[in-house]
């Protein structure tokens, strides 16, 4: 009696599953890396956001610390405007660098699956246009 599969059929002229197990590896392999990528430059804009906060405190407490010996409310006046434009500028700057790092992670962990999509198609486009390899019988 003959029976027809489609779950079968769907493998004659498909790869086998050595290297269905082979392309899975690979698949996990590049998700494992665009994680890694993710984790690492996290790591690094954190480090970066700890940079700036700890500057700003100090330049924070400098700048308080001038107010309060300054002479005249004017000249207390000007020096805080300074101090709120430089902050803002800076803060500015440093938004505008770790909104950078995010993006270049994005783009760098992006690419990584990318790539391995294309090479998963590829190797999916060969092996269905291999002949099956007939194995020998007992």
């Amino acid at each position: 009696m003959s029976y027809n599969n489609a779950f079968t059929d769907m493998f004659k002229n498909a790869m086998d599953f050595n290297q269905l197990f082979s392309t899975q590896r690979r698949n996990i392999e590049a998700l494992s890396a665009a994680n890694q990528v993710v984790v690492e430059s996290a790591q690094a804009i954190t480090r970066r956001q700890a940079e700036v906060m700890r500057t700003n405190v100090e330049d924070a407490l400098k700048a308080s610390k001038d107010l309060m010996t300054s002479g005249t409310k004017e000249n207390k006046m000007t020096k805080q405007a300074d101090f709120a434009k430089s902050l803002f500028e800076t803060s500015l700057q440093n938004m505008r660098e770790i909104s950078e790092m995010v993006t270049k992670s994005s783009f760098e962990a992006f690419d990584v699956l990318n790539r391995r999509a294309a090479e998963t198609f590829e190797e999916m486009s060969k092996a269905t246009t291999q002949p099956v390899a007939k194995k020998k019988s007992a």
